[in-house]
């Protein structure tokens, strides 16, 4: 039995065509390491409470952060020394240049780049769920799915998406800093349109501020109808990425 397993989770049939690419790329970053890989469908939601699941039916984006957990926590239960988490979005580019660090548990690294109020650009250093790692006997992962249960349960007013997600992960991690994996990114729009475009002050920018190269990048799937990007744009950028990444 391999001592890693490797979990993505999203409903069949795939909403964009472009995720595929993604997957193949997460299982067979998998598959080179010697990682077990699974796959799970909507079945994952099974794994969490029936009273959460009915009351945040209608926000499958919130209640997939905490889906991913509990599939992580069994994962661990089942014998495995070490689970990783990727979104269905997370593209790995430069497979043999993401390491998994050895550490207890590791969290994604986000470098957020928006247009700032002057006309430039402005950068935001923060952390993403779109891949984890936790191995055996951390001390994080029981903490964080607790702690995301208890806050589904007790809010009752409006929660953003990313309530039990990034926002909770950064407020704990501004407070504690958490091992990060800094090749394991995260792309903004504006990244991703100069990327498209070969160059711009928004990549170059996004390039200063990574600590280390990218090797993976979750490609924002969320944000991609509404910033206007359509299924060839999003299918030119993973051949452009799979082919000259970032660097």
């Amino acid at each position: 039995m391999p001592d890693t397993l490797v979990i993505q989770s999203h409903r069949r049939p795939l909403s964009c065509g472009w995720f595929e690419p993604c997957l193949e790329s997460v299982a067979g970053w998998a598959e080179s390491r010697g990682f077990d890989y699974r796959f799970i469908d909507d079945d994952i939601f099974d794994l969490v409470d029936s009273a959460l699941r009915e009351r945040f039916e209608a926000r499958p984006a919130i209640i997939s952060d905490l889906a991913r957990l509990k599939a992580l926590q069994q994962g661990l239960e089942q014998g495995y020394r070490r689970v990783v988490w990727c979104d269905a979005d997370l593209l790995i580019f430069a497979p043999r240049d993401l390491q998994l660090p050895n550490s207890a548990f590791a969290l994604g690294r986000e470098v957020w780049i928006q247009p700032a109020a002057d006309g430039g650009w402005r950068s935001y250093f923060r952390v993403h769920n779109a891949l984890l790692m936790f191995a055996r006997g951390n001390a994080f992962l029981d903490f964080y799915a607790d702690t995301a249960e208890r806050l589904l349960r007790r809010n009752q007013g409006r929660m953003p998406p990313q309530f039990i997600g990034p926002k909770l992960l950064a407020a704990l991690h501004n407070i504690a800093q958490f091992p990060v994996i800094e090749s394991a990114a995260m792309l903004s729009p504006p990244v991703m349109r100069d990327l498209l475009a070969g160059g711009g002050d928004a990549l170059a920018l996004f390039r200063r501020k990574s600590v280390e190269p990218p090797a993976a990048a979750n490609l924002c799937a969320s944000l991609v109808h509404g910033e206007g990007f359509t299924a060839a744009d999003m299918q030119q950028l993973i051949d452009r990425l799979l082919t000259t990444g970032i660097a």
